[in-house]
């Protein structure tokens, strides 16, 4: 309100008076002044504020309006431009900026309780500070037109990378056998010993999946029955999925739906900071880690 009355004092000054104004108005005359010598300095940070929101804006679009404060803040950061985290939620609240928010999905895979089942090796510890030590993997469902897609993951714990998965219009055993192929590949074939954990469902208890695990040297670890904290990180990568590629659309082509998925997880690789990895990109992450490593060693 000061404000508009000091616009309208300078507006109106040459035809009535700075002291006349100032006096209707109820203002004093060294206020008004004081105000216009600050005005350069005013108009520059107006100008900053604008650029900053604009930015702000730009990487919003960028992440299909996923990201809120926080990763929208680690951002320009990574681009070597320092930024307080509290200004950009001040301006993303004021400007109504808002990232998407977490929806509780549905769970797809149906446990088969008459299989042996493996042991919990994980114990709720989903923590790793090595690549290719902690795998989990989960199945979610994407729909397309009247129909369905399934997809199945492999995550390494250590980077949060999606290391493997496999898309199919079924869930036969073959849709998780395959996501554990491409994983095995991607690390170069050299994974014995590293923990799979999955939940229960019929895929991961099948003689199948059991013989590629075997085969390859990997270590199955189950969920315990009912317990959807048992695997709360794969489950985290699909709601993220869900909430920042699928919110608001619905495809009719499954060619366009199979497209898309593997564009966004080349995208959550590469792209997508994760505050678990001190918003970081998991690709990042593992550079970074591999190249500690090595320092170390040579040192």
């Amino acid at each position: 309100m000061r404000t508009r009355r000091w616009d309208f004092i300078s507006d109106h000054r040459a035809d009535f008076g700075v002291k006349r104004l100032c006096r209707v108005l109820g203002v004093s005359r060294s206020g008004y002044y004081r105000h216009q010598a600050t005005e350069e300095d005013r108009v520059e940070r107006q100008a900053r504020e604008a650029a900053t929101v604009a930015q702000i804006r730009a990487i919003h679009a960028e992440h299909r309006g996923a990201y809120g404060a926080p990763r929208v803040h680690a951002e320009p950061r990574a681009r070597g431009r320092k930024i307080n985290r509290k200004r950009v939620t001040r301006l993303m609240r004021v400007h109504r900026i808002i990232g998407r928010h977490l929806r509780r999905t549905r769970r797809t895979t149906i446990a088969d309780k008459t299989a042996p089942p493996a042991p919990d090796l994980m114990m709720r510890d989903f923590t790793a500070d090595t690549l290719n030590t902690k795998w989990c993997g989960d199945i979610t469902y994407i729909p397309v037109g009247s129909t369905w897609l399934y997809l199945a993951t492999v995550i390494d714990i250590c980077s949060r990378r999606v290391v493997g998965w496999s898309i199919a219009d079924h869930m036969r055993a073959s849709l998780v056998t395959d996501a554990i192929e491409m994983a095995v590949a991607a690390r170069g074939g050299q994974v014995n010993g590293v923990i799979f954990h999955t939940d229960r469902g019929a895929q991961y208890v099948s003689r199948a999946f059991a013989d590629v695990c075997r085969r390859h040297g990997i270590r199955r670890s189950m969920e315990r029955v009912g317990s959807s904290y048992d695997n709360a990180l794969a489950e985290s990568f699909f709601q993220g999925l869900k909430r920042e590629l699928l919110h608001g659309r619905r495809w009719t082509s499954k060619v366009q739906a199979r497209l898309e998925l593997f564009r966004w997880m080349s995208y959550y690789n590469r792209r997508r900071r994760h505050s678990a990895l001190g918003y970081l990109t998991p690709v990042e992450f593992e550079q970074r880690l591999i190249s500690s490593r090595t320092l170390s060693l040579a040192a």
